[in-house]
């Protein structure tokens, strides 16, 4: 129930950044949009890990990746909330699908392994 309110309050975030609604709302979805879906993708990849492990290297991964965005922004003078978003919802897209991959591959593994017993 948490994760669905969750990821349900970053794609709020994420549309009210990308149509430009005038909100108060945009003040605390946008940014959790952009803290949790790099966290949860770099969290996700580090599933086989301790969980409280993976969550804090996942924040804090997600602090750098937006960090370094910012400071790209500025140097190149794009700066843009628009882009911002849209390059974390492409990243943590790209994270997905390295999930996927991820799984499938310890799943094809783990069929492989009781295949030669």
């Amino acid at each position: 129930m948490i994760r669905w309110t969750l990821a349900l309050a970053c794609v709020a975030g994420a549309l009210i950044a990308l149509i430009d609604i005038d909100t108060p709302l945009r003040v605390v979805l946008t940014p959790l949009f952009m803290i949790v879906v790099p966290a949860a993708g770099i969290s996700g990849l580090l599933r086989d890990r301790d969980p409280v492990e993976s969550l804090a290297v996942g924040v804090a991964a997600s602090l750098v990746i937006n960090v370094l965005l910012a400071q790209a922004m500025l140097v190149f003078s794009s700066w843009s909330p628009r882009a911002g978003v849209a390059t974390i919802a492409v990243l943590g897209g790209f994270m997905y699908v390295l999930q996927v991959l991820y799984r499938g591959a310890a799943v094809m593994r783990a069929e492989q392994g009781a295949k030669t017993r």
